[in-house]
């Protein structure tokens, strides 16, 4: 079953599945904008997994959905949740009229590639990812 969280609650159900423990102000900040969306996946009434989308709108293009993370407990692994996620967002993103869906992921990451694919994404092309590191202090 897929739902969107919407509470602080829903949002620590799925916290074993995130990189660091969730932050309160970051959980409520993210919750309370109505372009950003955390779907969880539950089986037997446990959070197995979860995507999260951001919109983004720019004047000359519109608003596409990016996914910024996808993660599924690795013991629900291969049973589909992955791609459950990943199409409950791309619909998600279709009904509020974005025209598009993008995610960036490692080459050599072929399970995400399989779950990305199999949720309907075609590869577009090879990018290189630059990043700024504001809380690292450098720079």
């Amino acid at each position: 079953m897929i739902e969107r969280a919407t509470t602080v609650e829903q949002v620590h159900e799925a916290g074993h599945l995130f990189d660091d423990a969730a932050r309160d102000d970051a959980v409520r900040r993210f919750l309370d904008d109505p372009s950003h969306h955390l779907l969880l996946a539950r089986d037997g009434g446990r959070v197995v997994g979860f995507v999260s989308g951001v919109e983004t709108t720019h004047p000359d293009k519109g608003t596409e959905m990016l996914l910024y993370e996808l993660a599924v407990d690795d013991a629900a692994q291969r049973r589909g949740h992955g791609r459950s996620l990943v199409e409950a967002l791309a619909a998600l993103a279709r009904e509020r009229g974005c025209y598009g869906m993008w995610v960036l992921t490692d080459a050599d990451n072929d399970a995400a590639l399989a779950t990305y694919r199999s949720g309907g994404a075609t590869a577009e092309s090879t990018h290189v990812m630059l990043a700024w590191d504001f809380a690292g202090g450098s720079g």
